[in-house]
């Protein structure tokens, strides 16, 4: 059955409202991209800030971290999956949750999964995986602190409790492929040799290497607890960053879609239109003959 004029015109008008919308969520995608770029590679200052802190620790004072003690296998392990709050990102919570599932199989010791984000939440709780809790996913760069603050706030009773404990986290990564993005591992507990060994023989930049003041063994936590600062946060912008990459495909896809179907909608209108006007003419033609 052929749809009215007016029908037609609703379609066509609907169709244009819609693809306003999509425009305007491709741009702010597009603009979010940027800022949470920014942000990382902002952050890698500080992270170096950081870094070089940890080498004056370990070369100054040769200590040993709790954690590097032990080789036996984790007491807990602290999981946090970064996810999505909003829709319309694609397959981007499901090819991470899949990478999750298989990769959980392979960790040791009592999980606790905190999600962040909470569609990431329903997908892990649909898959019969437990969870410790949820956290918001932060909508700008400047929540992103108090977010971050927020999961290791909710976490350090875990990861501080015992010198055994482990962490990972799981997120989505911007990537230089075809695809926006790709899903990651990341393990920040326990701190193994290798970890300890790499700032310890790394080369001072300076002929001077500064001295430790104040209690050694708080001053050293309180520059681990800035090292899962850094990389917490690293791990949330690039989840974010690879989100809106995610968002900025699937709208361009909808502006696509949407193009040919107004191309369509429009060409049945004036088709409609100019059949109507046809017959409108006849009538009057008609009439003046008789």
């Amino acid at each position: 059955m052929q749809d009215s004029l007016e029908a037609l015109r609703n379609r066509v008008d609907g169709a244009e409202d819609l693809q306003a919308v999509v425009r305007t969520m491709k741009a702010l995608s597009a603009s979010s991209i940027t800022q949470y770029e920014q942000a990382v590679e902002a952050l890698n200052e500080y992270y170096h800030t950081v870094e070089l802190a940890l080498m004056a620790s370990f070369k100054k004072q040769q200590l040993l971290l709790p954690s590097v003690a032990s080789n036996k296998p984790p007491l807990n392990t602290v999981v946090i999956v970064f996810g999505t709050d909003q829709g319309l990102v694609g397959q981007f919570n499901d090819t991470l949750l899949e990478y999750v599932k298989t990769k959980l199989t392979n960790l040791q010791g009592n999980l606790k999964v905190w999600a962040v984000g909470e569609r990431m939440r329903d997908h892990l709780l649909d898959s019969n995986i437990s969870l410790e809790g949820y956290f918001n996913v932060p909508n700008s760069v400047e929540m992103i602190t108090s977010s971050v603050s927020e999961i290791l706030s909710a976490t350090t009773d875990t990861w501080e409790a015992h010198s055994s404990n482990a962490m990972y986290l799981f997120h989505q990564r911007p990537s230089d492929l075809s695809v926006q993005y790709e899903a990651v591992e990341r393990r920040l507990l326990p701190l193994d040799k290798e970890w300890q060994a790499r700032y310890q023989h790394q080369p001072w930049p300076h002929n001077n290497v500064p001295e430790v003041l104040g209690n050694e063994q708080a001053t050293l936590s309180a520059l681990l607890r800035e090292f899962l600062f850094v990389c917490l946060y690293q791990s949330c912008a690039e989840s974010l960053a690879s989100e809106n990459a995610s968002r900025l495909a699937a709208m361009q896809r909808a502006d696509k879609n949407i193009d040919e179907m107004l191309g369509s909608l429009k060409q049945a209108y004036h088709q409609q239109r100019q059949e109507e006007i046809d017959s409108e003419l006849f009538d009057v033609i008609a009439s003046v003959i008789e």
